[in-house]
């Protein structure tokens, strides 16, 4: 593989590597010499195209498509790129992390609608007050829930990575995953060390950023073993329950509207506690016990058959 001069153009090649699984080499014209990928396929279509760093650019490459570029830009752990020609023209890099090691996925605005269900987010309050939810500080790309009516903070959580809060309490608590991380964290027993801790909780659950098709187009394992795998954590933890959200932004909702259900329901029970102790009544007395007390205080009672309503009232009247 040799040097490259950054191009203008952005290039697809044949992969020379022919045992490689990823077929196709991409040159994206960003930075001094660009950026070689390894990739899947030519572009993304309904799902996301898996990319690697190449190791280089060959020296005489099979080119199968040069596309003049009309804008590439990178952002924090994306890069944009916008071609010149009026389809498939507009398309993403997302650069991430997968079990200690980098992941890049190509997609396109088709892939994004794909995963993005036509759905207006709600801005009603979480059972009708505003959360103040407590964000790990180890998390990166942290929810900000600046949709959802709620305040949040930093500190370290002895647990996951969004947590509520009863005074000093803590109530309820949600585990955030990509399906990356997911995968990584079945395949090497993370999970399962996690799941026992978060089942301690009041209420803990696991959000998953991805719908739960995307267990079955895993890279790096059998859809068959990461579906395996969920299952046997539900049924090891019934207590938290792991969710299939289709993106992001749905995740972020249901976390929210979660952590406000399970504070409502621990701040009801505190309450009921309360009530059941002091005025739940006591079992219902025989027609013995009425009449003994009443023949006590001179009341006429027969020995058998029907107690007589008056005093039946007397006695449901005796502690007034």
């Amino acid at each position: 593989m040799g040097e490259v001069t950054r191009p203008d153009d952005f290039l697809i090649a044949r992969n020379p590597d022919e045992a490689s699984t990823l077929p196709y080499l991409l040159l994206i014209p960003v930075g001094d010499r660009g950026i070689v990928l390894k990739a899947r396929d030519t572009w993304p279509g309904a799902t996301k195209v898996y990319c690697h760093r190449g190791e280089g650019w060959p020296d005489d490459p099979e080119i199968i498509e040069t596309v003049p570029v009309r804008s590439v830009s990178r952002r924090g752990a994306a890069i944009d790129l916008v071609l010149e020609r009026t389809r498939k023209n507009r398309s993403q890099f997302v650069i991430t992390r997968a079990r200690g090691r980098e992941v890049i996925f190509w997609q396109s605005r088709l892939t994004a609608k794909q995963a993005r269900p036509q759905v207006a987010l709600p801005t009603a309050r979480a059972h009708g007050e505003v959360l103040d939810i407590v964000v790990d500080s180890g998390e990166k790309y942290a929810y900000g829930f600046g949709h959802q009516q709620a305040t949040t903070s930093k500190r370290k959580l002895p647990i996951g990575d969004y947590a509520v809060f009863d005074d000093d309490h803590l109530v309820a608590v949600v585990e955030r995953k990509s399906m990356g991380d997911l995968t990584g964290s079945l395949m090497n027993g993370r999970l399962n060390y996690a799941l026992a801790e978060l089942s301690g909780q009041f209420r803990a659950a696991v959000v998953v950023e991805a719908s739960y098709s995307q267990v079955f187009k895993q890279e790096f394992a059998a859809g068959s073993v990461i579906a395996e795998a969920v299952a046997e954590a539900q049924i090891r933890f019934p207590a938290v329950p792991i969710v299939f959200c289709d993106n992001r932004k749905l995740a972020e909702e249901w976390a929210y509207r979660w952590l406000g259900a399970a504070l409502h329901e621990w701040r009801q029970r505190q309450g009921t506690d309360v009530v059941v102790a002091t005025i739940a009544p006591g079992p219902e007395a025989s027609p013995k016990q009425i009449r003994v007390w009443a023949a006590a205080r001179g009341l006429d009672v027969p020995a058998k058959g029907r107690i007589p309503k008056a005093v039946r009232e007397a006695w449901e009247r005796r502690n007034d």
